[in-house]
């Protein structure tokens, strides 16, 4: 029997998922984003967090003010409210990444399995911006849309015990970068020189599910440079608007 969106489901006692649909979307990611706007705006009280993934949404609600009636009316009535996805932001944070060699072990691999150079592989992940459908697996971890299918690589058979803090990788039809040091099965292409998870900061993440991140290339030279400007807290992330 065929699931039919959007679909709203229980989830404890003091939240709620509203589903839209079940697979990588922009168009389907674009309504949820519009959905949370609307909510967001109608500042409702009751209303606690979203926490949106693909095509989902998690709400938090404070059921000592709003039912779990109450808010699958509130709910409803956003889901009929029409969403101009034209009108959507496109808020894009610029990410500097230096790739291959030392940074980029798997960067190789990529280029072999598309049957292409190095340096056109790199090219390519750098040519366009990526949607942030999600954050999750780690502080800061985006899961991004929009990779070139040229260059879509199967994820590693046997994880690494540990990545670099700031490794950009590849995995399947998808790419993104580890804030933080930590295992993973994605093939590694290079590493960005600033913390995208800095808890000292007022905003410790530059981006946002919704946003979208621009990777540049740098050199070595570049990447050195930069990492101490971070470190000594002088970078501020390129945002275009």
């Amino acid at each position: 029997m065929a699931i039919e969106y959007p679909r709203i489901l229980p989830t404890g006692d003091r939240a709620l998922t509203v589903e839209l649909g079940n697979e990588i979307d922009e168009h389907i990611n674009a309504r949820l984003m519009g959905l949370i706007k609307i909510l967001s705006a109608e500042r409702i009280k009751g209303i606690e967090e979203f926490v949106p993934s693909f095509c989902s949404v998690l709400i938090h609600y404070n059921p000592a003010i709003l039912s779990y009636t109450k808010m699958t009316e509130i709910v409803n009535r956003a889901i009929a409210t029409p969403v101009q996805e034209g009108a959507r932001h496109k808020r894009v944070v610029k990410i500097p990444v230096c790739y291959g060699g030392q940074f980029g072990p798997d960067i190789e691999d990529v280029a072999e399995h598309a049957g292409i150079s190095v340096e056109e592989v790199i090219k390519i992940h750098t040519s366009e911006p990526y949607l942030v459908y999600m954050l999750g697996f780690q502080p800061g971890f985006p899961y991004l849309g929009g990779l070139d299918e040229r260059i879509y690589t199967p994820r590693l058979e046997t994880p690494r015990i540990r990545l670099e803090a700031g490794s950009v990788g590849i995995g399947g039809a998808q790419t993104g970068l580890y804030p933080m040091e930590s295992p993973g099965g994605w093939r590694i292409i290079g590493v960005t020189p600033v913390r995208c998870y800095n808890p000292d900061k007022d905003v410790p993440i530059p981006y946002m599910a919704g946003d979208h991140i621009k990777f540049e290339s740098i050199t070595k030279e570049e990447f050195e440079e930069l990492r101490k400007l971070d470190l000594d807290g002088g970078y501020n992330f390129e945002v275009t608007e």
